[in-house]
């Protein structure tokens, strides 16, 4: 996959955000090799450390992954009165564990992650978010996320989606799949009662009429679906978001039952997420509320 041109590496889909890109200037690449399922590849770069990229699309950087990570984590756990059982399904990277081990009331983690290169590769060459692989209340699955799941119903209290987009510029992409109505009944039966969902929603600024399909689709099989968004300056358009699904009627997401105090947060080490920032993630500019509602 050609996306290196004169020591610059540039994220191009025509599909999802045409006629732009963005672009990283690039020291050296650590690893690029292609899976059974996809194009990986770590690049360190001159302004973000090292960057992995799946099939051309950046996935993670040293520098800003924390943002995604942290609201991806918390937004779900802290809207949960008592988060014991996570299910996370993508998120080879680590990160996404790392956060989730944090909580105090989280007892066991599953992670459901297809391609093993990709966890392999992270742990090499990311190592500050794949430490959450070393945690002994981490079970790691390799192998299809929704083979798992049909067989662990009524099983979790949460479960985040960390997926990728779900086309690249050649077509449909192997997260496709995750941003299908079918998926979330599959979540819904693998969630216990007053069970809560989180999966990466994209971006307002570029797939509005996605996440307004995929939040209707969503409100005819959970009672209560938000959507919430953080700021990241290596996603397209500086912004991605998170769909937010509860069996429990009486949630709200806007308001979390599970507050951290400052000494908590340092605790921690968390550098975006804090009470009142979980509250604002819900604030939209008003023509994305307005599409939205």
């Amino acid at each position: 996959m050609e996306t290196i041109c004169k020591g610059w590496f540039s994220d191009v889909n025509e599909r999802m955000w045409p006629g732009q890109a963005i672009s990283l200037q690039v020291d050296e690449v650590l690893f690029h090799e292609k899976s059974d399922y996809q194009d990986v590849m770590v690049m360190k770069t001159k302004s973000y450390g090292n960057v992995l990229a799946l099939d051309g699309a950046i996935q993670a950087t040293e520098k800003d992954e924390f943002a995604y990570q942290e609201m991806c984590t918390f937004l779900p756990l802290n809207s949960h009165p008592n988060p014991e059982k996570v299910l996370v399904i993508g998120g080879g990277d680590g990160g996404v564990v790392r956060e989730v081990v944090k909580h105090p009331k989280v007892k066991r983690v599953v992670l459901c992650e297809i391609d093993q290169m990709v966890i392999d590769v992270c742990k090499k060459h990311m190592p500050s978010m794949a430490v959450g692989f070393s945690h002994p209340n981490l079970e790691v699955n390799v192998g299809d996320g929704f083979k798992y799941m049909q067989e662990h119903t009524n099983e979790f209290d949460v479960i985040i989606t960390d997926s990728s987009d779900p086309e690249n510029s050649e077509g449909p992409a192997p997260a496709a799949c995750l941003f299908q109505a079918e998926y979330y009944k599959l979540i819904k039966n693998t969630l216990r009662e007053g069970g809560i969902a989180c999966s990466q929603g994209e971006t307002i600024w570029y797939d509005l009429e996605l996440i307004s399909e995929l939040k209707k689709a969503c409100k005819e099989i959970f009672p209560v679906v938000d959507y919430a968004y953080v700021s990241i300056p290596t996603y397209i358009g500086g912004q991605i978001g998170f769909i937010l699904n509860s069996l429990n009627k009486e949630t709200n997401f806007r308001k979390p039952i599970t507050r951290f105090t400052d000494e908590e947060c340092e605790k921690m080490n968390l550098k975006y997420y804090y009470p009142e920032i979980h509250e604002a993630a819900f604030c939209l500019p008003r023509f994305a509320r307005k599409a939205l509602s």
